[in-house]
């Protein structure tokens, strides 16, 4: 898994973004994909807000649906997936010395069609965010169904910025800095599930 990490990690120092296949293995993907659907529709997920305090629920903005995940309640496959992350946060606050502390994840759904438009993870009145994490929980996703994660680079000119597409196929870790990189999820013809998050300073 170490190589898993340090090629994340190569991709956020040379580019702000890191992307690694197999951060999960198939297995786990559908483990954790089930058991979305289960906490789903047991009715647990609420449609997402924005926001720091996320109360404020807009469609025209985001059109996701999430259950915040608790490590007290976890199943067995989620607390396998938060055991992982913090092995990661080990590893960067090892390798980058970010000083995390802290880290937060929620499943996401986004029903076919859905969105979230162009913005940045981190508030303006907390900088606590320092990277932001997405798994991928879907099974056999090919590129026409949509759903991609546009990640907006900015170029040395300040000027001009390069835009990154990152397709969600099951297994795939996408981290990126979440006070530097504005990002957009594109509409989808199918349901689109991962779990995201963000790895804290405190």
């Amino acid at each position: 898994m170490n190589t898993v990490f340090e090629s994340i990690i190569d991709g956020i120092v040379a580019e702000g973004y890191g992307v690694a296949d197999n951060f999960l293995t198939q297995e786990e993907v559908t483990a954790l994909a089930s058991r979305l659907h289960d906490r789903r529709g047991a009715g647990q997920f609420r449609a997402a807000g924005i926001g720091n305090q996320q109360k404020m629920v807009q469609n025209t903005i985001r059109g996701d649906e999430i259950l915040w995940l608790d490590e007290a309640s976890a199943t067995p496959e989620e607390a396998a997936f938060l055991q992982r992350i913090a092995e990661f946060v080990q590893y960067v606050n090892q390798t980058c010395y970010l000083g995390l502390r802290d880290y937060e994840f929620h499943y996401a759904v986004y029903p076919p069609g859905t969105f979230y438009k162009r913005h940045l993870d981190q508030f303006r009145s907390d900088s606590r965010r320092k990277l932001s994490v997405i798994c991928y929980l879907n099974a056999d996703w090919q590129e026409s169904d949509g759903g991609q994660l546009a990640i907006y680079l900015p170029e040395a000119d300040h000027q001009t910025e390069r835009q990154i597409m990152v397709t969600p196929v099951g297994g795939r870790m996408v981290c990126f800095e979440s006070g530097r990189l504005e990002h957009e999820v594109l509409p989808a013809t199918r349901e689109r599930l991962s779990v995201t998050g963000w790895l804290k300073t405190g």
